[in-house]
């Protein structure tokens, strides 16, 4: 029972409300929870519960926003009234479903994010599962004959058998991708449970873990996707999708406890502000932050929709002081390498947003389902324009758009632009360039993909001893005769940016300040219905989320949210030049990476140098290698760091 505790109260931050343990002792298995009150704040609500025959003993990280209609399925198979329950908590249904159906069977009727623990006395099996999207994490691995799950690396830490191997195959995918794809993670024998399966283990003297059990796929790398009703107008196909948004939006605003809005003032944020402003019952709060760089600021957009909707609107300027107060807290925070430096002002919105809600909902997902990153109609246009000049030619023009300083490619775009149309302008131009530099002398569809989201092209050359595993884009190559170019890049983003990343960052940013997100387009109803959409209705004159566009447009004028996309993000390439330049220098020192034993010093040295002189833009390669120099020197470090709630 001290080792469940241990291990759940490092995780006081996903929960500080209310912490318990269960432990059947002739098993040896112990089930923690630590309680972010949300639905039925009473104790009736607490983990880990017991199922009302006493079969199933769960822990259950997440929000099940069909459980009322689940409860009701569960009355009416059991010929009952309401006295049945003890509370109004969706643990309590989830349990009542795995008696009445099964685990898979339960899996496939949820409308929800979760990841969850069920121990089932009669079989003496554990089930592991993970919702549709991957919005809420679970690791789990064996170690010293040992089974080790949490929401948090730092629970299976606390563990006295714990001893964790650096994987350098995993290190290989982190400077690739900046972040650790599922089913990886930094550790050996250490993994990601992915999106959308179960384990289901039987209690055995030793561990041979079976594979992940797939429960939901969604349609992707589909040949030609064809509408659900192929004979309804485009008008039918908007008036279906803003009933299933309206739908999922009002689910996601039952709670107990006071909710808000992310809001960026975007497609996605303000669609999402729009519809919560028509269904919640108080004054919806809406949160942004700013900042005083050129092209990182988008609090002025925010302020104006919130002004139109008539939210209570909560803006927060920070200074680079501020926001760089913040990296310290990434290594503990993440709890493995992570280098998406957007982390930095998600957690900053997070924690301004906690003072006065508890839960939040965010725009994620819009971009992945709904066609709204440039690269999807640039990319393609890029490709069909030089996919047929000769590699050399590409390459000496990839060549000389890189030999250019970023600042002067930025000078160049200030003066022009004006030639540009506004809705074909892009932010941050210098940027986007150097992107379109790596890609051009790609052979196929699938290397094009793979240059454009990959910082570090040949990490096995800067990993010493690493050797890249497999994973969908290591072998995406193989879908490139399947859907048009740009679907296929939306497959792939679904399948791997958006849970490993995107998701990944705004889980930990948001629950390590106690507060939950919740992401009203990741309803899997939305997705499903979204990725069998023809694409002329995402993206058209060079424009994503047209049809996201034409439900915005009944809420709030066109003139508020049209403008070049930008994202929220943090102007690391300045910093790293100057206020955290000392900061870099030390975790980059040459005797310091050939003393540590994982780099290869050389392209490292010679890439930090060429953005020190301003040469090149090397922030997002730089910002990789030291978020993981970063998290070796704090790996192991006192988990109180987030136990206090301090962050």
């Amino acid at each position: 029972m001290n080792i469940a505790s241990k291990m759940a109260d490092t995780l006081y931050h996903r929960g500080p409300d209310y912490g318990n343990v269960w432990v059947d002792a002739k098993h040896g298995i112990g089930l923690g929870h630590r309680r972010l009150s949300i639905m039925d704040l009473s104790s009736e609500g607490s983990q880990p519960m017991i199922s009302r025959s006493g079969r199933f003993v769960l822990v259950f990280n997440g929000e099940i926003y069909n459980f009322q209609e689940i409860r009701n399925e569960v009355e009416e198979n059991l010929q009952a009234d309401s006295t049945i329950w003890k509370g109004r908590s969706d643990t309590e249904v989830l349990l009542a479903g795995f008696e009445l159906w099964s685990v898979p069977e339960t899996l496939r009727r949820l409308v929800g994010m979760f990841a969850f623990a069920l121990w089932d006395k009669k079989e003496s099996t554990l089930f592991l599962a993970r919702d549709r999207i991957g919005e809420k994490p679970l690791f789990y691995g064996v170690i010293n004959n040992t089974l080790l799950f949490g929401s948090e690396l730092k629970a299976l830490k606390a563990h006295p058998h714990w001893k964790g191997e650096i994987s350098r195959s995993s290190l290989v995918l982190f400077l690739r991708f900046n972040y650790l794809p599922s089913p990886y993670s930094i550790y050996n024998k250490i993994f990601k449970l992915p999106q959308g399966t179960f384990l289901e283990i039987k209690w055995i003297d030793h561990f041979e873990l079976p594979k992940p059990t797939s429960y939901w796929s969604p349609p992707l790398f589909t040949e030609k996707l064809e509408k659900t009703h192929p004979e309804e107008s485009e008008q039918e196909t908007v008036r279906r999708l803003e009933n299933l948004l309206k739908d999922s939006v009002k689910k996601r605003l039952v709670s107990d406890v006071p909710v808000g809005v992310f809001l960026s003032g975007g497609i996605d944020s303000t669609t999402v502000a729009s519809l919560a402003k028509d269904q919640y019952p108080a004054a919806l709060k809406t949160f942004t932050i700013g900042f005083h760089e050129d092209g990182y600021n988008e609090a002025n957009y925010a302020k104006e929709v919130a002004k139109h909707l008539g939210t209570d609107h909560t803006e927060l300027y920070v200074d680079s002081k501020e926001a760089m107060d913040v990296i310290p807290k990434l290594p503990v925070l993440f709890d493995e390498p992570f280098s998406d430096s957007s982390q930095i002002p998600t957690f900053l919105l997070a924690k301004l947003a906690k003072k006065e809600v508890t839960v939040c909902l965010s725009g994620d997902g819009g971009d992945e389902i709904f066609g709204g990153y440039n690269r999807y109609f640039w990319g393609e246009i890029i490709w069909k324009t030089m996919g047929w000049v000769p590699h050399e030619i590409k390459q000496g023009i990839s060549n000389f758009i890189s030999s250019r300083r970023p600042l002067k490619w930025q000078r160049v775009w200030k003066d022009f632009s004006f030639l540009v149309p506004n809705d074909l302008r892009v932010m941050n131009f210098e940027e986007k360039l150097q992107k379109v530099a790596k890609i051009l002398s790609a052979k196929s569809p699938g290397a094009f993909y793979n240059d454009l989201v990959s910082d570090w092209p040949n990490p096995e050359g800067v990993v010493l001893g690493g050797k890249e595993p497999p994973t969908i884009l290591t072998s995406s190559s193989k879908y490139d005769g399947y859907a048009g170019f740009a679907q296929r890049m939306m497959s792939l983003d679904f399948a791997t940016y958006l849970p490993d990343d995107i998701l990944v960052k705004l889980d930990r940013a948001c629950m390590g300040v106690s507060l939950e997100a919740r992401t009203p387009f990741l309803d899997h109803r939305i997705v499903e219905f979204a990725l069998k959409m023809p694409l002329s209705v995402k993206i058209r004159k060079m424009q994503g989320k047209w049809i996201l566009r034409q439900i915005l447009y009944k809420y709030v004028p066109q003139k508020l949210v049209e403008r070049p996309k930008m994202g929220l993000g943090v102007p690391i390439g300045f910093w790293l030049r100057g206020p955290l330049r000392d900061w870099a220098e030390t975790l980059l020192s040459e005797r310091r990476i050939k003393e540590e034993g994982f780099f290869n010093v050389k392209p490292i040295r010679q890439k930090w140098l060429e953005h020190l002189s301003g040469e090149k833009n090397w922030q997002n390669s730089i910002w990789s290698i030291l978020m993981f120099q970063a998290w070796l020197e704090n790996d192991g470090i006192s988990q109180d760091y987030l136990g206090s709630n301090s962050l």
